[in-house]
């Protein structure tokens, strides 16, 4: 008899309510998410599954074996949270003050662990499912740590799926985007260094402020005039600190910035070109600099194999043309990681539902999803795996 996946995760959707709520109350940072994986262990004896904890400190590897050797598929939700203040009015609200699930993983890890309660009635024949729950998404690269501590390894993975709460799309739709999804998301430090003085006497000082504003300046025509211009790329300064009162010429400015583009391939153009600008203005007015340049999350690449399989999931469960294709985001995600070692595919399932006021963008001190959600995300991740094992 064939499993209803759909029917199955509709069945669950009290319980799915209850672990998002508990995982909502009782967030924890990157890379502590301690009590986190406690609790989803603590609900993982009732499947047949193999647990091996602590990779990458706080992440766990989940295993359903088939009854013979086969392909193996993952399926990954990320486990930490913001350190952000939850203002909701909510009786869920988190209880960990100035700590927050403001970017929706909850809600990821309770689907994948919905996911695995349907695919516990499953009988696989060949291969095998691994479910990762990953730590530290949030800027400290924990999918990276997995892969290094070979989350992908014995059995070997040869695909991935994963996907992140969205309330750019309404409750029953989801998105996606072929190739790269998301972008490098780099950072730089960057310091000019000039002379201090009176700022009566600018003639004897060298003033790193004014130089600044021509770097400044100068750094947007890396976008404007030496990348071509279909290739999207960003480069903002966020922070600039510097001086000490007004009638003091600074001695030194500091910039940190970041660079998000989607093309891997730009990332040494970029950096050398930064530098080269910051090189010749600062000699040219008498300063010098410091300048380092950091590599961060690589762009989530989807394989455009992949997204048929993904629309008939979508289609089976939320019925046709719930699947969008849509533009990249410049926004970083380290299921990056995961996607450079295997076929990887990372969509959007949408949250938002502007009657209940859940319109929040994500990181929003009152982001939340709609509930009804949970279940559809669910149903989606199993019939995509059976649909894998089954090669419908």
């Amino acid at each position: 008899m064939k499993l209803n996946v759909k029917a199955c995760a509709q069945q669950l959707q009290s319980q799915l309510v209850e672990w998002r709520r508990h995982f909502h109350q009782h967030p924890e940072l990157s890379f502590e998410e301690w009590e986190t994986s406690k609790y989803i262990q603590t609900i993982l004896k009732q499947y047949d599954v193999e647990v091996i904890p602590n990779i990458a400190k706080t992440g766990l590897k989940v295993i359903k074996r088939g009854k013979r050797p086969g392909p193996t598929l993952a399926i990954r939700a990320d486990m930490d949270a913001l350190p952000i203040m939850d203002e909701k009015d909510a009786p869920y609200k988190s209880k960990v003050p100035g700590v927050a699930h403001l970017c929706g993983h909850d809600a990821h890890m309770t689907i994948l662990l919905g996911a695995i309660a349907v695919l516990d009635q499953y009988e696989l024949e060949e291969g095998n499912i691994v479910y990762i729950f990953q730590p530290a998404e949030e800027g400290y690269a924990g999918a990276k740590h997995m892969v290094e501590e070979g989350v992908l390894k014995n059995p070997d993975v040869d695909t991935i799926i994963g996907l992140h709460v969205h309330p750019t799309a309404p409750v029953g739709k989801t998105t996606v985007t072929p190739e790269f999804a998301t972008a490098c998301t780099d950072a730089f430090d960057l310091e000019i260094i000039g002379r201090g003085g009176h700022a009566a006497h600018p003639h004897q000082a060298v003033d790193s402020i004014t130089i600044t504003g021509e770097i400044i300046t100068s750094l947007q025509q890396v976008v404007s005039r030496v990348v071509d211009p279909l290739e999207p790329i960003v480069i903002t300064i966020g922070k600039i600190e510097g001086g000490y009162t007004r009638n003091v010429i600074a001695p030194s400015v500091k910039l940190e910035g970041t660079v998000r583009l989607l093309n891997p391939n730009l990332r040494p153009i970029v950096k050398e070109t930064i530098e080269r600008y910051v090189n010749g203005i600062t000699s040219g007015m008498g300063a010098t600099y410091t300048f380092d340049y950091e590599e961060g999350y690589p762009s989530v690449y989807n394989e455009p194999s992949l997204i048929e399989p993904l629309q008939k999931a979508t289609d089976a469960i939320l019925g046709e043309d719930s699947l969008a294709i849509v533009k990249p985001s410049m926004g970083g995600e380290d299921f990056s990681y995961f996607a450079e070692q295997v076929l990887g595919i990372f969509f959007r399932l949408g949250i938002q539902n502007e009657e209940k006021g859940i319109k929040y963008p994500n990181h929003h001190p009152k982001f939340d999803i709609d509930e009804a959600a949970l279940h559809l995300g669910v149903a989606i991740f199993a019939q995509y795996a059976i649909q894998y094992f089954e090669g419908e």
